[in-house]
């Protein structure tokens, strides 16, 4: 058996397989869309017939399985974006730097320019082909579904955001049990907005999937571009900056990423526990382990909520003999009877000190035997 060496991918092939990548979604995905008629306005002056609608689903899952295939092919290398917008989105969220983020977008646009010279280069070869609004572009107004620009751009922008958030979601670290599932939430993500839009705009939601086609359609089709480019990178950027804000992060940002500000904390999910408050310390994030309820925080920490200063006592508990007039302090005269004093001989039945249950007494609410991780453990009454 020969050891497997394992070798950081290189600029260069990161490069390649950005490149390869994005040629193969619009050789195909678009190719797909030509061959079943689905250009120009076609669709929506004559509607869908029952051979259009089979290319309509035909085109869509054709864009998201050539993702999931080339995500598994070499994603290992680059981690399989082939789109300007998730390079941007993951650039925001602090998954990659951003210069490396700038090889992957001309890396993309190329092999997008470069599948669709190929696709018009076999087209040619038919008699019937007509270049002009005949490369599966996508489009607006006139030149489109007839859908008005406003609209088109809303389309754009959703439905880049919605694409960037599974992405950001599926490739989370905190997401590990299903990492291997990633590319196929990604790929169908993308046939389910293909499903959705296509009817709209043709579905961009990728600027390298609309330049490349455009620049053999035709003038009027170059000059919609702006919407193309504009809607999707403003999608990313928002599904980038809101992911964070919404879910937390689960590693701090990689050097070189982000919208700068200084590193952001680390911000772990615990389930099914409502004790977290945010504490940006060293560690950060919510659900980070809290000292008792009125417990003096570790030095250098920030004071909790409701903490007396310098009282290092839990509530409840016994102060010293010189304090006699706080609350919850033992009279002179140590009455046996009154709460919260020690009984002659021990503890007053039915009540114990924090930490410790009384003999034959459950333990308190919030602070059940055998679950002392160090936490204050917070459980809903019921």
């Amino acid at each position: 058996m020969s050891d497997v060496v394992e070798d950081a991918p290189t600029t260069a092939q990161k490069f390649l397989a950005e490149l390869i990548g994005t040629f193969v979604l619009v050789f195909f995905g678009c190719g797909a869309a030509i061959g079943s008629g689905l250009t120009g306005s076609r669709i929506f002056s004559q509607g869908l017939g029952p051979g259009q609608l089979s290319g309509y689903v035909t085109t869509g899952l054709t864009f998201g399985l050539t993702v999931t295939v080339m995500a598994y092919a070499v994603g290992r290398i680059s981690g399989g974006h082939f789109n300007p917008a998730v390079t941007i989105g993951a650039a925001v969220a602090g998954r990659l730097p951003w210069l490396t983020g700038l090889v992957y977008i001309a890396a993309q646009v190329l092999g997008g320019i470069i599948a669709a010279a190929a696709l018009f280069a076999v087209l040619s070869g038919f008699d019937t082909f007509v270049r002009e609004g005949g490369m599966a572009q996508n489009g607006f107004g006139e030149h489109g579904s007839g859908i008005a620009v406003w609209a088109a751009f809303l389309v754009e922008f959703v439905a880049t955001a919605i694409f960037l958030w599974v992405i950001l979601g599926a490739t989370d670290e905190r997401n590990s049990p299903n990492v291997a599932l990633a590319p196929l939430a990604i790929g169908l993500a993308l046939a389910m907005i293909h499903f959705a839009t296509m009817f709209a705009t043709g579905t961009s939601v990728n600027p390298a999937r609309s330049i490349g086609p455009a620049l053999f359609a035709g003038v009027d089709h170059v000059l919609q571009l702006w919407l193309f480019i504009l809607a999707p990178v403003l999608g990313a950027l928002f599904a980038g900056v809101t992911y964070s804000l919404m879910f937390g992060r689960g590693a701090d940002p990689v050097p070189g990423s982000g919208l700068g500000g200084g590193p952001r904390q680390r911000v772990a999910y615990a389930p099914a526990t409502f004790e977290g408050q945010w504490n940006p310390g060293e560690a950060g994030g919510w659900n980070q382990p809290q000292a008792p309820w009125g417990a003096p925080a570790a030095p250098g920490a920030p004071q909790q909520w409701g903490t007396p200063q310098q009282q290092p006592q839990q509530w409840g508990a016994v102060p010293p003999p010189q304090q006699p007039g706080q609350w919850g302090a033992v009279p002179p005269q140590q009455q046996p009877g009154q709460w919260g004093a020690p009984a002659q001989g021990g503890q007053a039945p039915g009540y114990a000190t924090p930490g410790q249950a009384a003999p034959g007494a459950p333990g308190h609410w919030g602070d059940p035997e055998g679950d002392d991780d160090g936490r204050t453990q917070v459980r809903r009454p019921d």
